[in-house]
This record gives C-alpha cells, structure tokens and sequence, in this order.
C-alpha cells in the first residue's frame, strides 16, 4: 500500500468550482468507489472507473489517494462505519459479542465485493478501529489476558470474514452449491465410505452452522493461553 497513511487527512483544495460538477475530494472519491462496489463488484471498482464516475482523469485522483490499495482500504473503513455496536450496559458480553459478529457479518455481504475486498484489505482506519476497541473491550470483560484478546480479535472478525465472502460468491452464482452437493451426494459408499454416511450432514447447517462456529472459537480462545515463546 506504501509508506503513507491513507487514513491521514491531506489538505487538498479542489480546483472544481463550477456548480455543474461537486468539488473533487477524498470523500467524494470514496462514495464514488462505494457505488461502483455496489453495481459492480470489486472488479469494477477500478481508478480508471472511478474517475470516470466523477467525469475527471484518474491522474486527478492521485492527489487525494496513494494508489489503488490506499482507495481500498478508505472504501472498506467507511463501508464498516456501518456496522452497529452493542450498547455496554444490555445483555451479556457474550450476547453482546454475538450481537457485534453479526452486525459485521452482514455489513460485508449486503454490498456486492465487500467481503472479497476484506479478505485482502486491512481496514486501519476510524471505523475499522472502534470495532476493534469494542471487541477488546468485551474480551477484557470476558476476562481474557490481554495477549490472547489481541489475537483472539485476529481470529474471530478472519472467520466472520471469511463467512461472508464465501456467501458473497453463493449469491453471484447462478448453481452455487450444485457441483459440491452432486459431488457429496453421488460419493461412492465404496470408496468414500464416511462422506456417504454424512451427507445430508455436510451439506446442512445453514446459519446455525456459523452460530455453531462462532460458540467453538469463543470457546477455545477463553480456554487456550498463547503459547510460550
């Protein structure tokens, strides 16, 4: 992404001063990029069509974001000023976690490319940190050392990612799941004896599946120290 941060406010004025176009700006440039994410997936949300949504060449764009990466990173941070965070003082740190995980996992998959932009983007920014500070604080007040809090954060908001993006490419397609349930469903009794048996079992879950997943992580993280170096 480079050595500059893209979260950093650069005082840039536009020259844009005629009423027929808005000022050019890093917020502009950032809706912009958002919308395209949303018609088009992160394949287009490219410079050169970003640009052209805000009828300028992509050289204008480059005084207000490093490069590709850095406009990345802003869309992301600003699509997560969306997730909603529990109130401290309603339900348990665990219901209130549950809460958070939730309202992040569908702020990724409500707009087309999010979740895949996740995967590969560190959000660093204002918004991605409030989550963050939020998760540490509920697992501070679960009790977790410190240490452990910090990774478990890395690991619970991967898989939660993770979860999106994979339901993110199910909704692109038109079959999803017909060659991995052909596959599992007409397995050979003979030669993959243990699929065949657990069919039906491999395909279900749904929904639960991810309760499920989220109750196994949060289990093992209170349980497992770091390991000693």
């Amino acid at each position: 992404m480079g050595t500059k941060n893209p979260f950093e406010a650069r005082k840039v004025v536009s020259r844009r001063n005629r009423p027929a176009k808005e000022p050019l700006s890093r917020e502009a440039i950032v809706k912009a990029a958002l919308e395209l994410l949303a018609s088009e997936g992160l394949e287009g949300m490219s410079l050169r069509k970003v640009a052209a949504q805000l009828h300028t060449g992509p050289a204008s764009l480059y005084v207000y974001v490093e490069n590709l990466p850095a406009l990345q990173a802003l869309v992301l941070d600003q699509a997560l000023a969306d997730v909603e965070l529990p109130s401290s003082t309603r339900g348990t740190w665990r219901k209130r976690l549950d809460a958070l995980l939730r309202s992040y996992l569908q702020v990724l998959f409500k707009r087309p490319g999010l979740a895949q932009l996740a995967m590969t983007t560190v959000a660093a920014g204002p918004h991605a940190l409030r989550i963050f500070e939020a998760l540490l604080g509920l697992f501070d007040e679960a009790g977790l050392e410190p240490a452990v809090a910090a990774w478990a954060v890395d690991l619970i908001t991967l898989y939660v990612t993770a979860v999106a993006a994979e339901q993110s490419h199910h909704r692109q397609q038109e079959d999803p799941l017909g060659p991995v349930t052909r596959a599992i469903r007409l397995a050979s009794p003979e030669q993959f004896p243990r699929v065949h048996a657990l069919r039906e079992e491999l395909l279900s879950g749904g929904s639960t599946r991810v309760t499920w997943a989220l109750e196994v992580l949060i289990t093992g993280i209170l349980k497992t120290p770091l390991p000693r170096t």
